[in-house]
């Protein structure tokens, strides 16, 4: 492995095990939430900029 490599993995899995015991399982439930909505309207909206620029063409 090259050391930079191990540390980023050691950074991450600090910055990980650092945030756990912060985090309320309502707050994670409300981002997971959030995130879906997110990537909903995304979707969304790509998929009708597409199907409104093929039927221009």
């Amino acid at each position: 492995m090259k050391p930079f490599s191990l540390t980023l993995g050691g950074t991450a899995g600090g910055t990980l095990l650092s945030v756990i015991p912060v985090l309320d399982s309502q707050e994670v439930m409300r981002t997971i939430a959030s995130a879906a909505i997110g990537a909903m309207v995304s979707f969304i909206v790509s998929f009708l900029i597409k199907a409104y620029l093929d039927k221009e063409e």
